[in-house]
């Protein structure tokens, strides 16, 4: 049996306006055809489908249409659910889908065994248990008889995970002890790196678990982190990233899915398959002059039209530097080789660009209310306890209104 792992498609996302859904196409014909190419037997997404919880009518096409297409390999699917998925939309089509070898599990079902899916081989004995962990939410971890055992909000999430797949492992082994088991899981992970584009929840980084989480899984497969990493240098549990680059921090990101084959019932180790770069993102820094000279003199080499940020530097603050950074960029507007997402411009001294209050690459309009508490919560002068407990509060109320328009 061949398998592959991948996860965080993020259909429907935009950056600076801009869709990448033609990156999704190209990444989906290519998927395909690696699929036949590779005789893969199944095939493992491990959540954020979409990146928002009601995806457009173009989006919801893009995604049936690609499904369409797989059914006629004749390969079985587990998709899960992630934190951008409503589960009610995920799950919908459940039912359909599964008479097709699609099992969808958009969120943490009510009993927790019918997250195990059981293959056999020809002669109907078992060869392969998946655990389908989808995104698992505040609700579905947290017990109110036991919450007071837990200090924090954030231990009795990472309690809960913990026993969460403990139980699922645990079901599995009792009742096919010799039988490989494969985990899915979307998550943070301690010491998972991060780029701009994971969207915090779990106290942001706070309630990463350790990999010990996952001890006795033959393999892992993760998704909510997009760079594709080994978590705790563990060759058995992996996060295969985000297929397209989803924000200018993973431009250099080099982007995959991995393979696993399961031979006389044991499983490889994972092989790494590179995507195909579709979209250049570049990010041009220098003086004015410097950044005009590099527009002039780059060549894209790839499919699609690439998408730049400039950082302009210059060392004393001029109201003409400004008007000159917005007209290069209305400049190149119509240019079939590039667009401009985005320009910055910062001056040694003088007035200064506020988006350097963020983080590198940020945009306003692209901050999350985590991104904007946590700023303000900087200013104050509090103790680290107080600022701990105002930002678990803070949080707990954005998982609340996530879950309102999640149901």
């Amino acid at each position: 049996m061949k398998i592959l792992h991948t996860a965080d498609w993020h259909i429907g996302k935009v950056l600076h306006k801009h869709s990448l859904q033609d990156e999704l196409k190209l990444f989906f014909d290519w998927l395909l055809t690696t699929i036949e190419e590779e005789s893969i037997d199944l095939l493992l997404v491990s959540g954020d489908i979409f990146d928002l919880a009601n995806p457009s009518a173009s989006d919801r096409a893009l995604y049936y249409g690609f499904l369409k297409q797989l059914i006629s390999h004749k390969l079985k699917i587990i998709i899960t659910g992630g934190n951008h998925d409503a589960v009610g939309l995920l799950n919908a089509p459940k039912e359909i889908l599964a008479t097709l070898d699609i099992t969808v599990i958009g969120g943490a079902t009510e009993n927790i065994e019918d997250e195990l899916i059981f293959f056999t081989n020809k002669n109907d004995e078992p060869e392969l248990i998946v655990a389908a962990v989808p995104f698992l939410r505040d609700k579905d971890l947290r017990d109110k008889n036991t919450d007071a055992q837990h200090k924090t909000r954030t231990e009795a999430i990472r309690v809960g995970i913990l026993n969460h797949y403990r139980a699922l492992y645990s079901k599995s082994k009792n009742r096919y002890p010799d039988t490989p088991v494969i985990a899915m899981g979307h998550l943070f992970t301690v010491g998972a790196e991060v780029s701009e584009s994971e969207r915090d929840i779990h106290v942001g980084n706070a309630a990463a678990v350790e990999d010990s989480v996952f001890d006795g899984f033959d393999y892992v497969a993760l998704g909510h982190i997009h760079k594709p990493q080994r978590v705790a240098k563990n060759d058995k549990v992996r996060y295969s990233g985000s297929p397209i680059a989803l924000s200018f921090s993973e431009r250099s990101d080099n982007k995959c899915i991995l393979m696993l084959e399961l031979i006389e019932n044991k499983l490889g180790p994972a092989k790494v398959i590179a995507v195909p770069k579709f979209r250049e993102l570049r990010r041009f820094s220098g003086s004015l002059k410097e950044v005009q000279n590099k527009l002039l003199e780059y060549q894209p080499t790839y499919q699609l039209p690439s998408f730049l940020e400039l950082e302009i530097k210059e060392d004393t603050f001029s109201a003409s530097v400004l008007s000159q950074v917005e007209n290069l960029t209305e400049l190149y507007a119509e240019n079939e080789k590039f667009s401009i997402l985005k320009s910055k411009t910062a001056f040694t001294s003088g007035m200064k660009d506020t988006s350097d209050l963020y983080v590198e690459g940020s945009n306003i309009e692209d901050l999350k209310p985590q991104d904007v508490f946590d700023k303000r919560l900087e200013l104050e002068e509090l103790s680290p306890d107080i600022k701990l407990s105002l930002k678990d509060t803070f949080l707990e109320l954005l998982e609340n209104i996530d879950q309102s328009d999640l149901a």
